[in-house]
């Protein structure tokens, strides 16, 4: 739950401390929630943290994890398929793959209709 909570922190107060509003889209993974915030921080920081994160959650039962695992690997094959011993290094190279793949406007093509969700996940919507 801390490091959660110390990673949105860090994303708050230095990745983007001018902007009003983050939005995170996350799992339902329990440290996930406001909660970590209060437990890592006391009241008074935790809301102003909060101030600032807007959370979007992914349905419980959907496969949205795949996306992300699809892109993972396809960094795996095209970029950090071998031993990178130095930090500079990795990062520099994920950097310049993800400049590439947004540039090229990679896509995932991704099976899964709208029409197929409703009948699968018909049974969460209220």
């Amino acid at each position: 739950m801390v490091d959660f909570a110390q990673f949105v922190k860090m994303l708050v107060d230095e990745e983007y401390p001018d902007v009003e509003n983050i939005r995170l889209v996350m799992d339902n993974l329990n440290t996930h929630k406001e909660k970590s915030f209060y437990e890592a921080f006391g009241e008074g920081e935790a809301e102003m943290i909060l101030s600032k994160i807007e959370f979007h959650y992914t349905p419980k039962h959907a496969s949205w994890l795949n996306a992300a695992e699809i892109e993972i690997n396809v960094m795996d094959i095209e970029c950090t398929d071998r031993r990178i011993g130095d930090m500079e290094i990795l990062t520099h190279e994920v950097t310049a793959w993800t400049r590439r793949r947004n540039d090229d406007e990679k896509k995932i093509n991704w099976g899964f209709t709208r029409r197929k969700a409703d009948k699968k996940l018909s049974k969460y919507y209220v």
